[in-house]
């Protein structure tokens, strides 16, 4: 067991002291990570056993919902407001745990949290996004003003307009909504 602390320590993949301190508070901590492909999230508890989850929801799941997923911010707060629906757990609060990421103002894993938190959770952290950024109206202008064809070709393999993202994220957003 102390080989394996020592190690994930090491790799910088387990902050510890964060850990312990969302441990001892009790509470349900809502897990975000990221990836160059997409967004995980979980709900999960500590027993003496391991970690339990509750819930989970990967942005790969909003394929369903007519969203083609990438790791960005509308991707990220659409899968926030998935695990909300996904985990029941309004109004319960939570705590926020990025992990090993520094805590940036507007960052894809804040968007996450904030998907989660309009969705009814109640998460114990300071969120600050700009709202504009959310509905990814930033990418579809920048794909309106012709830049941007190689970023964009997965979208285009896939027959995701992007120039209608915007649209596209009010619509899953509305899906998502928990009544």
């Amino acid at each position: 067991m102390q080989r394996m602390i020592r190690r994930r320590r090491s790799q910088a993949v387990t902050n510890y002291a964060k850990r312990i301190a969302g441990i001892k508070s009790g509470l349900p901590r809502v897990v975000v990570r990221k990836s160059n492909r997409g967004v995980m999230m979980q709900v999960t508890t500590y027993t003496d056993k391991g970690d339990k989850v509750l819930a989970m929801a990967n942005s790969g799941e909003l394929r369903q919902f007519g969203w083609e997923p990438r790791s960005n911010m509308p991707t990220a707060y659409l899968t926030g407001m998935l695990l909300a629906k996904k985990a029941g757990m309004k109004d319960k609060e939570c705590i926020l745990d990025i992990g090993i990421y520094r805590p940036v103002k507007g960052s894809v894993v804040f968007a996450a949290a904030k998907g989660s938190k309009d969705n009814g959770m109640a998460i114990a952290a300071n969120i600050e996004i700009d709202e504009k950024r959310l509905s990814g109206k930033h990418i579809a202008e920048y794909a309106k003003a012709g830049a941007g064809k190689v970023q964009f070709a997965a979208y285009s393999k896939a027959n995701f307009d992007v120039q209608k993202l915007d649209e596209k994220f009010e619509a899953v957003k509305k899906q998502l909504m928990v009544k």
